[in-house]
């Protein structure tokens, strides 16, 4: 396991590092120069200044880059430095990237209210709203190069172009690489506020839109890239908490001088919801957490079960109870009253649980005068980037320093911080010494925060001639947002459409699942169309095509898949496709091919094809990757996954009860298809996961002329459909 070195602050780095930093100031992205050898401006640039650097170069050429966003797998270690790079016209071979400060006043994007800033890598927005931020700095780095030798040279700066991290003034064939004019770097009194079109041309990107290797790769690789659970601080202790699996009780321990007994057992610490145990080893701290005598007390959940529910949740549905208004537009209740024929029909999903790789965990030492704070943790950051530490410790923020550190896996689960401030509330008892939380797996799925249980009823009104007029979707369940979003059908020509969220609540814990509503709304309304065009006798694909009239590139895409997966080509005996079209940012149209198992009720995915307008593609081996992993995880939660309430009890707890996609399970291939675009980048990482339910289960429905409409499809499910 590593050992963590010591973090030096942002104004230690910058009196003691070499070269010279770039900085940007909190006002607007205006890089100031700062040589690092010489203190004095130093100090008293950071007196005038809050500032810290994006860039930094040696006078060896070394040149880093500072990247603001989580990186879990997803990639942003390379597709944000390359952005700046690429305008920065920097020697990619002489790059290394670090993440930058947790300081969201320096590092912060567009948040989504006006005027706000986020370090917050959740809801595919990293490199969309980081583009504007990331180009506009590299290009004024470049700039100022440029500037700086100009004036060395006493040249007109129109006459230098760059290259490769060198300056060249092709009149007198001299050029300078970036570190050889670091002694002589010079700040221009007005910096250019570039547009669009002062940008580096699209067809001289030597790394955006290019093959470039990820550069986190090789040390995760080699085992030593540094995730939060590799952390190892001297004189650090171990801290686990025993949180039942009846979300919302409260627990009263009554063995407390028994475990404290126990060999290695330091502290006994409650909580309104679990008990708290630090030890010397992770062992003797799960040692004592097994020993422990709990009573729970009854909770909101208490006698919850959630597949009775859905019973409830139809009468609610069948209910004049108001709910909130998702979308209005038109007049669905007159397109009802004229329809030549209405559809109407009900879709389910069960609780599912995030699985992401690396437990839960996370390191942070509270100082022994209680006035700073130290944090190692793996997170998709958050609306505070100091991850609540500050306010839960009574800790000024700038006091509190959080070391970012890879993730291994988060789909939303690490955008949530009750781990970490169950880990500063231990560290706060164990202070001066750091505290190690560590959740274990069963922790993290009897504790977990689940994508919501929804009932969605949608009823849809055809004319004469089959043309949709309108749409009603109403959504039942809990969680705000985790179930209404993904309802809007921005680029279906539907003029009369209403959606509506009626609220119910049961106690569980909830969060953001990949995709957030965009994958149960998604199954319900792509799946409502194929019905429709199955009644109809039409084509689904022709079914689309007229509804994306008015939408061109959603369009595309459907050409496109329908294109590669050779959509009216002959099918294979048993076998059927299916096409379902999503956007959450990048717009998608996915193709699947599956059969069944008529004897056991298993479904087999065989291939998939997608095709994807992403925007301005910076990686492409990356988007597809995301589009494969996406797709991979969209299988295992439709297939496998479900997370079952008993009396207000989890009834899983480890991957034994609660079912993964296995390798045998994976496709035979999956096809990616990127559409060249100009447009600003658009997430990708959850544009494939909400075309698997409905494309799965249309390609069932031609397969067999039978709906699935009730997530996961597990075989019980199957078979009782094929046997219905």
């Amino acid at each position: 396991m590593k050992t963590a070195t010591k973090h030096s602050s942002r104004r230690e780095f910058l009196k003691t590092s070499s070269g010279v930093a770039l900085f940007i100031g909190v006002s607007g992205i205006l890089p100031q120069l700062v040589s690092c050898k010489k203190t004095d401006k130093v100090r008293a640039q950071l007196a005038k200044h809050e500032l810290t650097a994006w860039v930094r170069i040696t006078e060896e050429g070394e040149i880093t880059i500072y990247n603001p966003a989580a990186e879990m797998g997803q990639g942003s270690m390379t597709s944000l430095p390359v952005l700046f790079a690429e305008e920065m016209d920097a020697d990619w071979s002489k790059v290394k990237v670090e993440f930058s400060p947790q300081e969201v006043e320096i590092y912060g994007s567009e948040g989504w209210a006006p005027g706000s800033k986020l370090m917050f890598t959740v809801g595919s927005r990293t490199t969309k709203s980081n583009y504007p931020v990331m180009r506009k700095a590299g290009a004024q780095a470049r700039h100022v190069l440029m500037y700086s030798a100009a004036k060395h040279w006493n040249v007109p700066i129109s006459e230098l172009t760059t290259a490769n991290s060198n300056v060249i003034h092709e009149p007198t064939h001299r050029e300078l690489s970036y570190g050889a004019l670091v002694p002589f770097l010079k700040m221009p009194d007005i910096l250019p506020d570039f547009t669009e079109d002062q940008y580096k041309n699209p067809k001289d990107y030597k790394l955006v839109g290019k093959r470039i290797p990820r550069t986190e790769i090789p040390v995760k690789v080699n085992g030593t890239a540094q995730f939060a659970i590799d952390i190892r601080l001297p004189n650090m202790v171990y801290g686990v908490l025993e949180r039942g699996n009846l979300h919302g009780s409260q627990p009263t321990l009554n063995n407390q001088t028994e475990i404290l007994a126990l060999e290695g057992v330091l502290k006994v610490i409650p909580f309104d919801y679990a008990i708290g145990i630090t030890a010397t080893t992770l062992e003797a701290a799960l040692n004592a957490k097994k020993r422990l005598k709990i009573d729970w007390s009854e909770s909101q959940a208490t006698g919850y079960n959630s597949q009775e529910i859905y019973h409830d949740y139809e009468k609610i549905a069948d209910s004049k109870k108001n709910g909130k208004i998702i979308t209005e537009q038109g007049d669905v209740k007159k397109a009802m009253r004229t329809a030549a024929k209405t559809y109407r029909t009900d879709f389910k999903n069960d609780y599912v649980y995030h699985a992401q790789m690396e437990p839960l965990n996370a390191v942070i030492q509270v100082s022994a005068y209680f006035n700073s704070a130290e944090v190692w943790v793996g997170s998709q950051q958050g609306t505070d980037t100091k991850l609540g530490v500050p306010k839960l410790l009574n800790i000024a923020p700038e006091n509190v320093n959080v070391h970012l550190q890879y993730l291994g896996g988060g789909f939303g689960r690490r955008s949530m911080n009750d781990f970490v401030e169950e880990c500063a509330l231990l560290a706060k008892e164990m202070a001066p010494r750091p505290v190690k939380l560590i959740w274990t797996r069963e922790d993290d799925v009897t504790h977990g925060a689940f994508r919501p249980l929804t009932l969605q009823r949608l009823t849809a009104s055809t004319d004469k001639d089959g043309a949709i007029t309108g749409l009603s979707h109403f959504v039942i369940g809990d969680g705000g947002n985790l179930v209404a979003s993904g309802i809007k059908n921005h680029h279906y020509n539907i003029p009369n459409q209403w959606a509506e969220w009626r609220e119910t609540s049961h106690g569980v814990r909830l969060k953001h699942w990949r995709s957030v509503g965009h994958g149960t709304n998604k199954f319900a309304i792509e799946c409502l169309l194929d019905e429709i065009a199955m009644d109809q006798g039409a084509d689904p694909i022709e079914l689309r095509r007229k509804l994306m009239v008015k939408s061109p590139r959603a369009l595309a895409t459907l050409e496109k898949a329908t294109e590669i997966s050779d959509w009216n080509g002959p099918e294979k005996a048993g076998r059927a496709k299916g096409v379902a079209f999503a956007e959450h940012g990048s717009l998608g149209t996915g193709v699947c091919e599956i059969s069944v198992d008529q004897k056991t009720g298993k479904i087999k995915v065989h291939r998939f094809w997608v095709a994807l307008d992403a925007g301005v593609i910076v990686q492409p081996d990356n988007v597809k990757a995301q589009m494969e992993g996406g797709l991979i995880m969209g299988m295992s939660s439709v297939l496998k996954e479900q997370i079952t309430i008993v009396d207000g009890r989890v009834q899983q707890s480890n991957f034994d009860d609660y079912q993964l996609l296995r390798m045998e399970d994976i496709p035979e291939s999956i096809e990616t298809a990127l559409i060249p675009s100009t447009s600003i980048p658009e997430g990708v990482g959850e544009t494939a996961t909400p075309l698997v339910a409905c494309a799965i289960a249309n390609a069932f429905l031609r397969l067999t002329g039978k709906p699935l409409r009730h997530l996961p499809f597990t075989p019980e499910r199957v078979l009782a459909v094929l046997n219905g």
